[in-house]
């Protein structure tokens, strides 16, 4: 209980301590310089991910670093098990990178403001025509070189097994032609959701695997054939018994 309450009102302070970084992001975007601003952007949000993963206590294992291509715009594919699952990738992979997210968050203070400076996209789901322009507006981020994280289940397993990968979210590899580098999360549920949303210390393991291209052969892929292929590589790769590895 003190740790969960401790990481909340860190996390808070951070995010006000960070104004100043903010408005000197806005000011290098105003100035036209937008290398320097996604240098800070990328620095900022990545210390800001890292000291949230390690105050909850939890122990981020990174496994196939090396596969990254270091080259190319990537789509990032990634299974979701828990609220953690964001700072995770923030924070571990050493990228710049946006994320497609909720329109919810844009009612958070401060959070929205950081996620639009890093390219954000914000997606109504309930809304089919903002989607498809979500998903327009994605596929630009991603020709004009900003790596995009997905979680395509669209909501978190908490452990259970893999959810059914929504095939919309795998446009933006097919409109853009980008490379789509899938990541499993195995872990992340068991720093917050499976204790009741309270915060206890747990083994993480992030594993990259190896980027997928099949789309830039097989031009006419569409997205329920490539979305199904990426989430059998996710699915294979996950402990089989996903929901039972015990917290350390």
């Amino acid at each position: 209980m003190i740790r969960t309450v401790i990481w909340f009102i860190y996390f808070w302070l951070y995010l006000l301590k960070s104004v100043p970084s903010l408005i000197n992001v806005k000011r290098l975007r105003k100035n036209n310089k937008n290398e320097e601003a996604d240098a800070r952007i990328k620095y900022e949000s990545n210390k800001w991910a890292r000291s949230l993963v390690k105050l909850s206590g939890a122990r981020v294992h990174v496994h196939g670093k090396e596969k990254i291509p270091t080259n190319e715009t990537l789509l990032i594919v990634c299974n979701h098990q828990g609220n953690f699952d964001i700072p995770i990738i923030l924070g571990y992979l050493d990228l710049k990178i946006s994320f497609i997210s909720k329109v919810e968050v844009k009612k958070l203070p401060l959070i929205a403001s950081w996620m639009e400076e890093m390219n954000c996209v914000f997606m109504d789901r309930k809304n089919k025509r903002q989607s498809i322009k979500s998903i327009i507006d994605g596929a630009e981020n991603l020709k004009n070189g900003h790596h995009l994280v997905i979680f395509p289940e669209g909501t978190r397993s908490k452990g259970g097994p893999v959810g059914t990968f929504k095939q919309g979210s795998f446009k933006l590899a097919t409109r853009s032609g980008a490379t789509i580098l899938p990541v499993t999360i195995n872990g992340s549920y068991n720093i917050m959701e499976a204790n009741g949303n309270l915060l206890k210390p747990c083994d993480v393991d992030v594993t990259i695997l190896d980027p997928v291209r099949i789309h830039h052969q097989q031009k006419d892929m569409d997205g329920i054939a490539l979305a199904n292929y990426v989430q059998e590589h996710i699915k294979k790769e996950l402990n089989p018994i996903v929901g039972l590895k015990e917290n350390v």
